[in-house]
């Protein structure tokens, strides 16, 4: 048993490129950082801050509009100058700003900073997509996009508990700690995948640039895009608005809320690679990001089903991280298939920006409504948002098989 076992995980983590891992263990040490962003809700609307959630609502949704911004710049510039200098600018880029947003007090300030802030990090999500696109190859694409994402959470786990201990402590010293790790993660960028390895590493075909072959253009894309824009705007609520929830509402420590979101990183850390190995290629992609979505409006529905309390708040972040594991990673290799070596940025610029208006409409819509409806009517509603996303892309699925997707390289 111990043997097959050790040999499954052996099978799922094999095939996968060095310079996908140096990718991936970048991604660790930047993400071990991620302290600020699960906290900032709270931190806003803590006595010490003194802002309401309605104001951290505006706060979290220029966050995302800077995201937005961000996600076009980075695909553009992607495409022109290539995928190491954009990450190298928004890990350096981002550092510095994540300094500077912690020593600002005044709402202005906070507001200005946070949007550019969320603009040059954003602008990293394009380039780093694009990097893990190039240095796979097709028949392992979704696994170098889950462990890029395992890295990300295991990364989201040693920072959100650390976060919690942290902000218990003295929340500006998030902003220092955030900072720092993506300036580390731009010096090891450096010296272990430097510009040479992107010519080097991999030969690719590049097809002629074909002006008709345009994201813009892709019919299926765009409608795989608003499913996203609609799924992402409820997911979201995970790391602001549910976290304010179990603060304020459910009267969970700021160590107990570290410890929740770090629970999300050790499941994805332990099982994604794993499960994505034993699907893949098994059903098409639709079909499991259907079903992660309806698992994820699940989530949202027992807070409101159940009298919920520190025992069930895990089995609902036990659910919503199935779901994510589901959706997230079968989502990137869809787009990326529908993609060209020329045009592989755009792409990528514009499913960024689908999660960045998300994370504009989610965080900002949701806190509206709790502070003005309350927390049951934000649950059902996002909820039931995401029921109707998964049976949007259920029938997506059932009209074509993998939408008539093929590879444009």
């Amino acid at each position: 048993m111990l043997s097959t076992t050790l040999s499954l995980y052996r099978n799922a983590y094999s095939g996968l490129s060095p310079s996908t891992w140096w990718l991936s263990f970048i991604m660790l040490i930047n993400r071990s950082g991620t302290m600020v962003l699960p906290f900032m809700t709270i931190y806003l609307i803590s006595p010490e801050v003194g802002y309401s959630i309605g104001d951290a609502g505006i706060v979290m949704g220029l966050f995302g509009l800077g995201a937005i911004a961000g996600g076009y710049l980075g695909g553009r510039l992607t495409d022109r100058i290539g995928f190491f200098r954009v990450q190298m600018f928004a890990l350096i880029g981002g550092g510095i700003l994540f300094m500077l947003l912690g020593q600002m007090h005044s709402f202005t300030g906070i507001c200005v900073l946070s949007f550019l802030l969320s603009m040059v990090n954003e602008s990293f999500r394009p380039a780093n997509s694009t990097a893990i696109a190039f240095y796979s190859n097709p028949e392992n694409r979704t696994r170098s996009f889950s462990l890029n994402r395992l890295a990300i959470n295991l990364g989201w786990a040693v920072g959100s508990a650390a976060g919690g201990l942290i902000a218990a402590y003295d929340y500006e010293l998030l902003f220092w700690v955030d900072g720092f790790t993506n300036i580390s993660a731009a010096i090891l960028m450096w010296f272990l995948l430097p510009p040479s390895k992107t010519n080097s590493d991999k030969k690719e075909h590049v097809a002629a640039p074909d002006p008709s072959h345009s994201a813009y253009k892709d019919k299926v894309f765009l409608w795989f895009i608003v499913l996203t824009i609609l799924f992402a705007a409820c997911f979201f609520q995970v790391f602001n608005n549910l976290t304010a929830y179990f603060k304020n509402v459910l009267h969970f420590s700021e160590q107990y809320i570290g410890l929740l979101n770090a629970l999300n990183g050790l499941i994805i850390t332990f099982i994604e690679m794993v499960l994505i190995f034993k699907l893949e290629g098994k059903r098409s992609k639709l079909y499991y990001i259907s079903i992660g979505v309806l698992l994820c409006g699940l989530a949202y529905l027992m807070l409101n089903v159940f009298n919920m309390n520190a025992t069930l708040a895990i089995g609902m972040i036990v659910l919503v991280t199935f779901g994510e594991i589901l959706a997230m990673p079968f989502m990137n290799s869809f787009w990326i298939v529908r993609t060209a070596s020329h045009n592989r940025g755009q792409y990528a610029g514009l499913y960024t920006i689908a999660w960045s208006i998300a994370q504009t409409l989610g965080p900002f819509f949701g806190s509206q409504v709790a502070e003005h409806a309350g927390w049951t009517v934000l649950w059902w509603g996002v909820g039931g948002l995401c029921v109707v996303t998964s049976v949007g892309f259920w029938m997506m699925n059932s009209r074509s098989s993998e939408s008539g997707v093929q590879s444009r390289e």
